[in-house]
C-alpha cells in the first residue's frame, strides 16, 4: 500500500538515522535561532565536516553486481540487503557492516560506471532520490526531476516536448533516464558530461524549473543555484540529511551527486531478447560447438519459458496474451530472429545501435527537423554544443544515439518527438532519413553520390529530383533501405522483445523507501 506523502520526508531522515515533521511545501525564510547555516555556502562550508558525516561502520553501501561476477545468480531480486567486511581507513578496525547489492539486470553485461568523487551510499541514494520527486528544486514549487521523467512513462513524460515551469514548452522531447548512467555524454546534444552535470541543467533554465525572484533594481541578476540552496538549507531536515550524506549542509554539488547517485540506478535489462540469448549461450555450453549463434529456437525457448511463467509484461510487449498464445511461440521465435537480423544487416541499424544498451554514444544527423532541405539553427544539435575553437562541421545537425531498450514505454520518439510509433520510425530510416548538407554519411547512399557526380562531370543527364547543397551543388541522396511491409514488421517485434522489465519498485515508486539498513519492504 502506497504511503502517504507525509511519510516520505519522514522515512527519508530515518535512513539518515533521524526522525523529523514533514517540511512544508515551501519551506520557511531562514532562521538563525534553528539553523545556523548561511543560505550561500563558504568556502569552508563546501568541504566534508567528519563530525557530520555518518560514521563509516554505519554507512551503507550501494554497489553492482553483474552476471559475470560471482553470486549474481544467488541474488533473488534486484534491490537486496546484505553485509560485508571492511576496515575503517580511520581507525584499522575490522568491522561487519550493512551493504546493498544491486542485480544488474541480464543484458547489461558491465556496472554503470560511479565516478570515484562520488560513490554511491544508502543516504547519498535516498537522499538522491528524495530530491529526484522534489518540487522544491523549482523555484515556484511545481516542477521535478519526474515531472519531465516519469517512471509510470519510460522515465520520460510520454510529450512531443516537455512543459515546464509556468507551462513554459521546451524544444525537445525529453530523453529517458533508464539506463542513461551508461551515456558517455548527457543531453540529446552532448553538453554534460556526466549525471552530475546532467543534474544541474534543468534547475537553471527558465523553460524547466527556474523563475527568477523578483530582482531590485540595478541589482544583480539571480541565481537559480543559489535560490535552490537557500530553499534546501530553509528546512533543517533537509540540513541535516545532507549533514549525513555529504559532511555539509545543501550545496549545489552534493544536489547534484545525490541525483545522479539515484539515476545510476535506473536500469532495464532481463528482455526476452537477452533470455533467448542466455538460452543459446547455455545450448552451445551443452553441445560444446564453440559456435555462438542465436537462432529461432532459441526464441521459441525463451517465449515457451515466458508462457510458463506468465510473464506477461514481456509477453504484452510481443502483443501476446499468456493465455491463449503459447502455441505462436515458433512462429514469434522465428520473426523474432529475422527481426534480429535484419538489425545487424540489411536494415544497417547497428551502423549506430550497438552494446548493451544498443546505442554508440555517438551524434549522428538523421535529417531530423530539416525545412525545404535546411536546418534551422534551433536544430544544430552536437555542433551547437561543441566548444568555440572546437566546433565540428560534420556534427551540425547531429544529435545523440539513443539506447533501443524499454523502447514502448517512451513514446514519442526522436529528439523533436515527431515519430510516435516504432513503426514510423522504421518508416523513417526505410526512406533515409532527411537529405540536408549535413546528413551522416551513415544515411547516406555514397555510390549513388558517386556515380551522380561522374555523371555530372561527363556531361550526362543526372536525376533532377537529388537535392544538391552548397558552391559546389553537393549531392546528397539518403539510403534507401527497401524494406518489406513483412520485415519492418519483424524488425519493431525485435525491438519490443528489448523492451526489458520494468525499473525496481524500489527505485520507480516515489513513496517507497529502504530502511536504514538497506532492506526495501516488499
Amino acid at each position: 500500500m502506497p504511503r502517504p506523502r507525509a511519510a516520505v520526508a519522514a522515512v527519508l531522515l530515518a535512513v539518515a538515522g533521524l526522525s523529523f515533521a514533514q517540511p512544508t511545501a515551501v519551506p520557511p525564510l531562514v532562521n538563525p535561532a534553528t539553523n545556523p547555516h548561511p543560505a550561500k555556502p563558504s568556502t569552508v562550508e563546501l568541504l566534508p565536516n567528519e563530525a557530520l558525516l555518518t560514521p563509516f561502520k554505519d554507512v551503507v553501501p550501494v554497489t553492482f553486481v553483474t552476471k559475470n561476477q560471482p553470486g549474481w545468480a544467488a541474488l533473488p531480486q534486484y534491490w537486496n540487503d546484505a553485509t560485508e567486511e571492511a576496515i575503517d581507513p580511520a581507525t584499522g578496525e575490522k568491522l561487519t557492516r550493512k551493504v546493498v547489492k544491486i542485480k544488474v539486470p541480464l543484458g547489461l553485461t558491465a556496472a554503470p560506471p560511479v565516478p570515484a568523487e562520488n560513490p554511491i551510499t544508502l543516504a547519498k541514494w535516498s537522499l538522491g532520490k528524495q530530491l529526484y520527486f522534489h518540487t522544491g528544486l523549482s523555484s515556484d514549487n511545481s516542477v521535478s526531476c519526474s515531472s519531465c521523467h516519469q517512471p509510470g512513462k519510460g522515465w520520460s513524460d510520454g510529450a512531443r516536448t516537455s512543459s515546464g515551469i509556468r507551462g513554459m514548452l521546451g524544444g525537445v522531447n525529453s530523453p529517458t533516464v533508464v539506463n542513461s548512467a551508461y551515456n558517455r555524454l548527457q543531453f540529446w546534444d552532448g553538453r554534460a558530461a556526466s549525471l552530475e552535470e546532467q543534474a544541474q541543467g534543468p534547475v537553471g533554465n527558465p523553460k524547466e524549473m527556474f523563475g527568477p525572484a523578483a530582482r531590485a533594481a540595478g541589482g544583480p541578476e539571480p541565481d537559480a543555484w543559489e535560490e535552490a540552496v537557500e530553499r534546501l538549507r530553509a528546512s533543517p531536515e533537509w540540513v541535516r540529511a545532507f549533514e549525513r550524506a555529504f559532511g555539509t549542509a545543501p550545496t549545489r554539488d552534493s544536489a547534484a551527486k545525490a541525483i545522479a547517485a539515484f539515476e545510476r540506478t535506473v536500469l532495464v535489462g532481463n528482455a526476452l531478447h537477452d533470455k533467448a540469448e542466455a538460452r543459446m549461450r547455455k545450448r552451445v555450453a551443452d553441445e560444446e560447438t564453440g559456435k555462438f549463434e542465436l537462432t529461432a529456437a532459441d526464441y521459441e525457448a525463451a517465449l515457451k519459458d515466458a508462457f510458463a511463467a506468465k510473464d506477461a509484461n514481456a509477453l504484452a510487449a510481443l502483443g501476446l496474451d499468456p493465455e491463449r498464445d503459447a502455441a505462436k511461440a515458433g512462429e514469434v521465435g522465428g520473426r523474432l530472429l529475422n527481426g534480429r537480423t535484419l538489425l545487424f544487416g540489411k536494415a544497417r541499424c547497428t551502423n549506430c545501435h550497438v552494446g548493451d544498451t544498443y546505442s554508440d554514444g555517438g551524434f549522428h544527423n538523421l535529417g531530423v527537423g530539416v525545412v525545404n532541405g535546411e536546418l534551422p539553427r534551433a536544430e544544430f544539435g552536437r555542433y551547437a554544443a561543441l566548444p568555440t575553437g572546437h566546433k565540428d562541421a560534420n556534427l551540425v545537425g547531429a544529435f545523440k544515439t539513443p539506447g533501443l531498450r524499454a523502447l514502448l514505454s517512451s513514446a514519442p520518439y526522436m529528439h523533436s518527438g515527431d515519430e510516435t510509433t516504432l513503426e514510423q520510425v522504421i518508416d523513417f530510416y526505410n526512406r533515409g532519413g532527411n537529405a540536408n548538407p549535413f546528413l551522416s554519411e551513415k544515411m547516406r547512399d555514397t555510390a549513388a553520390e558517386a556515380a551522380y557526380l561522374k555523371a555530372r562531370a561527363a556531361g550526362q543527364p543526372v536525376d533532377p529530383a537529388v537535392a544538391t547543397f552548397g558552391p559546389s551543388r553537393k549531392p546528397i541522396i539518403p539510403l534507401k533501405l527497401n524494406l518489406t511491409d513483412a520485415e519492418k514488421a519483424d524488425l519493431v517485434l525485435f525491438l519490443k522483445a528489448l523492451q526489458g522489465d520494468p525499473v525496481d519498485p524500489v527505485v520507480a515508486d516515489p513513496t517507497r523507501f529502504p530502511d536504514a539498513t538497506g532492506r526495501a519492504s516488499r
